[in-house]
Protein backbone atom coordinates (compact mmCIF):
# COMPACT_ATOMS: atom_id res chain seq x y z
CA UNK A 1 0.00 0.00 0.00
CA UNK A 2 1.39 3.32 -1.00
CA UNK A 3 1.40 6.83 0.99
CA UNK A 4 2.22 5.84 4.15
CA UNK A 5 1.83 9.07 5.29
CA UNK A 6 -2.18 9.28 4.76
CA UNK A 7 -2.27 6.55 7.16
CA UNK A 8 -1.82 5.59 10.89
CA UNK A 9 -0.78 2.35 11.85
CA UNK A 10 -4.33 1.15 13.48
CA UNK A 11 -5.73 2.80 9.52
CA UNK A 12 -2.88 -0.14 8.28
CA UNK A 13 -4.13 -2.68 10.44
CA UNK A 14 -7.99 -1.71 9.89
CA UNK A 15 -7.40 -1.97 5.99
CA UNK A 16 -4.89 -5.14 5.88
CA UNK A 17 -7.64 -6.91 8.45
CA UNK A 18 -10.68 -5.96 5.73
CA UNK A 19 -8.33 -7.20 3.03
CA UNK A 20 -7.55 -10.69 4.67
CA UNK A 21 -11.63 -10.95 5.68
CA UNK A 22 -12.05 -9.83 1.83
CA UNK A 23 -10.49 -12.47 0.36
CA UNK A 24 -11.42 -15.52 2.39
CA UNK A 25 -14.99 -14.03 1.93
CA UNK A 26 -15.05 -14.19 -1.67
CA UNK A 27 -11.80 -16.22 -2.89
CA UNK A 28 -10.66 -13.02 -4.31
CA UNK A 29 -7.58 -11.17 -4.09
CA UNK A 30 -7.74 -8.06 -2.79
CA UNK A 31 -5.23 -4.70 -3.40
CA UNK A 32 -5.56 -1.01 -2.33
CA UNK A 33 -3.29 1.86 -3.39
CA UNK A 34 -3.44 5.11 -2.43
CA UNK A 35 -1.35 7.68 -3.60
CA UNK A 36 -0.67 9.98 -7.01
CA UNK A 37 -1.64 9.01 -9.76
CA UNK A 38 0.62 9.28 -13.23
CA UNK A 39 -1.55 10.27 -16.45
CA UNK A 40 -4.78 8.34 -16.94
CA UNK A 41 -6.23 7.16 -14.04
CA UNK A 42 -7.84 4.43 -15.54
CA UNK A 43 -5.24 3.16 -17.69
CA UNK A 44 -2.54 3.72 -14.63
CA UNK A 45 -4.71 1.47 -12.42
CA UNK A 46 -4.87 -0.83 -14.99
CA UNK A 47 -1.53 -1.14 -15.49
CA UNK A 48 -0.89 -1.44 -11.50
CA UNK A 49 -3.84 -4.45 -11.50
CA UNK A 50 -2.08 -6.36 -14.17
CA UNK A 51 1.33 -6.31 -12.13
CA UNK A 52 -0.66 -8.63 -9.45
CA UNK A 53 0.24 -12.11 -8.99
CA UNK A 54 -3.25 -13.49 -10.13
CA UNK A 55 -4.67 -10.24 -11.86
CA UNK A 56 -7.74 -12.43 -13.33
CA UNK A 57 -8.50 -13.38 -9.63
CA UNK A 58 -7.84 -9.71 -8.17
CA UNK A 59 -9.44 -6.67 -7.36
CA UNK A 60 -7.45 -3.15 -7.24
CA UNK A 61 -9.13 -0.17 -5.28
CA UNK A 62 -6.47 2.81 -6.42
CA UNK A 63 -7.31 5.99 -4.68
CA UNK A 64 -5.48 9.31 -5.68
CA UNK A 65 -7.09 11.48 -2.79
CA UNK A 66 -5.06 14.65 -4.23
CA UNK A 67 -7.13 14.66 -7.36
CA UNK A 68 -10.10 12.91 -5.95
CA UNK A 69 -9.67 9.67 -8.42
CA UNK A 70 -11.45 6.43 -7.43
CA UNK A 71 -10.68 3.53 -9.99
CA UNK A 72 -11.53 -0.34 -8.98
CA UNK A 73 -10.01 -3.12 -11.72
CA UNK A 74 -11.52 -6.49 -11.78
CA UNK A 75 -9.64 -9.27 -13.59
CA UNK A 76 -11.71 -11.61 -15.71
CA UNK A 77 -12.76 -14.14 -12.96
CA UNK A 78 -13.69 -11.61 -10.60
CA UNK A 79 -16.39 -10.21 -13.32
CA UNK A 80 -17.94 -13.58 -13.46
CA UNK A 81 -19.20 -13.34 -10.16
CA UNK A 82 -18.83 -9.69 -9.81
CA UNK A 83 -20.76 -7.51 -13.06
CA UNK A 84 -19.55 -4.18 -13.60
CA UNK A 85 -23.23 -2.51 -12.40
CA UNK A 86 -22.30 -3.74 -8.83
CA UNK A 87 -18.94 -2.54 -8.45
CA UNK A 88 -20.20 1.16 -9.70
CA UNK A 89 -22.64 0.95 -6.64
CA UNK A 90 -19.87 0.11 -4.51
CA UNK A 91 -17.50 2.89 -5.64
CA UNK A 92 -20.81 5.78 -5.16
CA UNK A 93 -21.18 4.18 -1.36
CA UNK A 94 -17.01 4.61 -1.03
CA UNK A 95 -17.04 7.85 -3.09
CA UNK A 96 -19.72 9.34 -0.90
CA UNK A 97 -17.11 7.98 2.30
CA UNK A 98 -14.56 9.92 0.89
CA UNK A 99 -16.97 13.41 0.30
CA UNK A 100 -17.51 13.23 4.09
CA UNK A 101 -13.38 12.94 4.84
CA UNK A 102 -13.23 9.49 6.17
CA UNK A 103 -10.79 7.95 3.63
CA UNK A 104 -10.14 4.78 5.67
CA UNK A 105 -13.49 4.31 5.97
CA UNK A 106 -14.22 4.48 2.52
CA UNK A 107 -11.70 1.96 1.59
CA UNK A 108 -12.85 -0.49 4.48
CA UNK A 109 -16.46 -0.41 3.39
CA UNK A 110 -15.64 -0.61 -0.01
CA UNK A 111 -13.73 -3.96 0.13
CA UNK A 112 -16.36 -5.29 2.63
CA UNK A 113 -18.87 -4.46 0.36
CA UNK A 114 -17.17 -5.65 -2.66
CA UNK A 115 -16.37 -9.44 -0.99
CA UNK A 116 -19.56 -9.69 0.47
CA UNK A 117 -21.57 -9.49 -3.25
CA UNK A 118 -18.70 -11.76 -4.62
CA UNK A 119 -19.57 -14.34 -1.61
CA UNK A 120 -23.23 -14.54 -2.43
CA UNK A 121 -21.96 -15.42 -5.53
CA UNK A 122 -19.98 -18.43 -5.14
CA UNK A 123 -21.19 -21.66 -6.89
CA UNK A 124 -22.39 -23.95 -4.30
CA UNK A 125 -20.37 -26.81 -3.46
Amino acid sequence: MAAGELFSDDDRRQIDTTIRTAEQLSRFEFSTYVGSVAGDPRSFATQLHNTLVVPQKSLLIMVDPQQRVLEVVTGRKVRERLPDSEVLSVVAVMQAEFAEGDLVGGIVRGISKLAEMARRSLPSS
